[in-house]
């Protein structure tokens, strides 16, 4: 896998893939070592096992011509396959390739239809009985994530083990490294099994819903669960932010967050102190948080923890008024009240209020679970990252590459040779890091159907305009989390820097990976580029309350920073007043 940029081969029996839903939790492109250590490496198999355990197919139905059936790099940006996703709803019961589009990858313009791709064997008798089977055990009939509670305490212990990195050599580093390979692909196994039932949970809820009549409550009856991963730093964040208001506290944050934690740690108040420690114990818990945290390459809140302190900072201002627990509080209610309205329409009809039952059980269930595998493998990631991260500062000190961070554009195959001759590869590093940084000024396509276009075509960013929307205009996407709410649009194209956003502003993303969520917190509303309803966006939003438009193309193109909008998630729609 020494080819750069990365551009693995397409297959011509699965030829249809997307950006949506991976490029929510992979925004920028994998750099070589993560794609050959880390992420690519052990989620590919693992989604492989997971499609297997769900009874769909068997290993003997991938495409054996290519080396990533489900998750290739196209000019290193990685993709989903959506041809196997779409085969997937064709074998559950219950679902179908529609379902699949708008659950998983949301309203994408253009997208070919999946009667143009249908295969003679789409259609199966013996594996529709086996996903039935899984469907009725596993999915509605599951009551606990015991699993998901066995991995988070094996890697709990590995990170509480963890050594220091400068002990370690420079083989014991690389050996660190590549040791997580098994326990990775089965917490990827796990995560995903956990998002495709997830998934499943969502669409039978909103086929409840409509049966019943009452299609608008399908978001609220899977919103405001509780004990769901992804919020936890939100509400961790907010808890700090009242106590950063402690006038020592206050006045550190007040002389800007760049430089904020060293500032904390030399302080000597008590208030101080008091807020430190807290922090750090945050900071132990959520290391491994932060902009694009698959990529291993990524400053997270450990590395930088001033990139934390930036969120903290924007919810000082924040009314208590707004505090996330009681906005989820309000959801849950609302969810208890729909749940009641349904049972009391099916009270006659004791199968249908059995299947109800087990749906919305499910639907819970499976959305907690995916977060928690979510995590838990993000959790081992930083594992990785870390060991990596030493590495690269001994070779940037001794003077063998021009930057630690180079080491990111090292293959796993070549980690060997790179320790005895770190000399001889400076030059392929310097011109691997160079084309890697020019990557991000690329858009690339959004969806791949049979061959992409080489990266040299892609457009770029830079050069890209579109025109911007008028009073009047709206924007129409996919509803997410009701709720309407009005504010000045704040347009963020990363997370990093959140001293833009004010209380009650309406935040515009282009796409949300975990760390954008603590920023939810002091938005009045969330509208995003791309996503679904099951997108991270989305599953946040509605634990935190707060209306959220999904698939809002170009949004953030298209609003002019600073404007006047209405968000209305539940119709789905962003107006420019």
């Amino acid at each position: 896998m020494t080819a750069w940029p990365i551009s693995n081969e397409t297959s011509k029996v699965f030829p249809l893939y997307s950006r949506a839903n991976v490029g929510e939790i992979f925004p920028d492109p994998i750099t070589p070592l993560n794609a050959s250590l880390g992420f690519q490496r052990t989620l590919e198999p693992g989604w492989r096992d997971a499609f297997i355990a769900c009874g769909v197919w068997d290993d003997d139905l991938y495409d054996d011509s290519v080396d990533f059936n489900i998750l290739p790099a196209f000019g290193s940006y990685l993709y989903i396959n959506m041809s196997l996703m779409r085969l997937f709803g064709v074998r559950v019961p219950g679902m179908g390739a529609e379902a699949v589009d708008l659950q998983y990858f949301g309203d994408m313009p253009g997208i070919p239809s999946y009667e143009s791709e249908k295969r003679d064997f789409d259609q199966s008798p013996e594996y529709e009985a086996k996903a039935g089977a899984w469907l009725a055990e596993q999915v509605l009939g599951a009551t606990d994530l015991a699993a998901y509670d066995a991995d988070r305490d094996e890697v709990d212990e590995i990170r509480r083990n963890r050594p220091d990195m400068t002990t370690l050599s420079d083989a014991e580093l690389v050996e660190r490294m590549k040791s997580f390979e098994t326990l990775l692909r089965r917490l990827f196994k796990h995560h995903i099994e956990a998002s495709l039932k997830s998934g499943v949970g969502l669409g039978a809820i909103a086929q409840l819903a409509e049966a019943v009549g009452k299609p608008e409550q399908s978001l609220t009856l899977v919103a405001g669960l509780g004990n769901v991963d992804s919020a936890g730093p939100s509400l961790r964040m907010w808890d700090l932010s009242r106590r950063a208001q402690h006038p020592d506290v206050a006045a550190l944050f007040d002389a800007g967050t760049k430089g904020l934690y060293a500032k904390l740690r030399a302080s000597e108040s008590a208030a101080v102190a008091e807020f430190t420690a807290e922090l750090d114990t945050f900071l132990a818990d959520w290391d491994f948080r932060g902009p694009a945290e698959w990529e291993i390459r990524a400053i997270t809140w450990g590395v930088d923890p001033d990139l934390a302190l930036a969120t903290i900072d924007r919810m000082r201002d924040v009314s208590d008024d707004e505090a996330p627990e009681a906005k989820s509080a309000e959801r849950a209610a609302q969810r208890d009240a729909a749940a009641a309205a349904i049972r009391e329409t099916l009270a006659a009809d004791a199968e249908a209020s059995a299947q109800f039952e087990a749906v919305l059980n499910a639907s819970a269930l499976w959305m907690r679970g995916r977060e928690r595998g979510r995590t838990t493998a993000a959790m081992l990631i930083h594992e990785l990252r870390l060991p990596a991260i030493e590495l690269g500062r001994r070779f940037a000190d001794k003077g063998a590459i021009d930057s630690s961070r180079q080491i990111f554009m090292v293959f796993a195959d070549e980690l060997p040779d790179f320790l005895e001759n770190p000399e001889s590869y400076r030059e392929t590093l310097v011109e691997r890091e160079k084309v890697y940084l020019d990557l991000f000024d690329r858009t690339p396509p959004f969806v791949v159907d049979g061959t992409p276009p080489p990266v040299s075509e892609w457009p770029l960013r830079s050069e890209s305009t579109v025109a911007a929307a008028s009073s009047g205009d709206t924007i129409t996407g996919v509803p997410a989390c009701g709720g309407t709410a009005r504010g000045r649009a704040r347009v963020l194209t990363n997370p990093d820097d959140p001293s833009a956003l004010e209380p009650g502003d309406i935040l515009v993303a282009p796409i949300t990976d975990p760390s954008w969520t603590p920023l939810f917190v002091a938005a009045a509303a969330v509208v995003v580029d791309v996503g679904a309803p099951f997108s991270h966006a989305a599953i946040v939003s509605r634990e935190l309350g707060i209306p959220c438009v999904v698939s809002a193309t170009e949004a953030t193109r298209r609003i002019t920073d600073g404007a006047m909008v209405e968000v209305d998630g539940t119709s789905g729609t962003v107006t420019l007043l």
